[in-house]
């Protein structure tokens, strides 16, 4: 059987969401090294949430699929699909309890993880033959900031440097102090 284009062809709107669902990968990832030891701990706990958040929102799709596409002659194969989607909620969980930088490993091994799920899917046509060509580059993209910030958090990046944000925050407060100064005195 050929498969048509229209099925192989990922939709303009889901690339446009699964690209901006990466956004808050590459934007926390990316702020940690000018981050201060604090600031960039909140960081990493905001994408170690913001990653258990999409790994559960993995294994929703695979729960959507299985429940849309049930046969009621293959009872098993529909507790074994809806037995893996839960997966993926547990194991963010499981990161969330650990913390970083561990739990931003286990998220990545997850979402890689998925990734080959999902691959299978398509293969098999119990998803669209166009939702592995979406996952792919996604998945390389968020695999490569969670082990970014695991780097990051484990060589202390910026800890031993005041970072850019605090200069710019001290040189408005500076700023600001010397306003007050004028104002009171002028």
């Amino acid at each position: 059987m050929a498969v048509e284009v229209a099925d192989t062809k990922v939709p303009s709107i889901a690339r446009w969401l699964g690209g901006l669902g990466a956004v808050p990968f590459i934007v926390l990832a990316g702020a940690m090294p000018l981050l201060a030891d604090t600031a960039r701990i909140l960081t990493a706990n905001g994408l170690l949430a913001y990653g258990a958040v999409i790994l559960s929102f993995l294994g929703g799709v695979h729960w959507g699929l299985a429940i849309q596409f049930q046969r009621s002659s293959d009872q098993g194969e529909l507790e074994s699909r809806l037995t893996l989607s839960v997966i993926p909620s547990l194991v963010g969980w499981v990161a969330l309890l650990v913390g970083q930088p561990t739990g931003l490993l286990i998220l990545a091994i997850a979402i890689a993880a998925m990734c080959m799920v999902d691959i299978r899917a398509s293969k098999f046509g119990q998803a669209p033959r166009w939702y592995s060509r979406l996952r792919i580059p996604l998945t390389a993209v968020v695999v490569a900031t969670l082990i970014f910030s695991v780097i990051a958090l484990m060589i202390g990046i910026g800890e031993t440097r005041t970072s850019q944000i605090e200069l710019f925050s001290t040189a408005l407060a500076v700023d600001g102090a010397s306003m007050r100064v004028t104002l009171a005195t002028g």
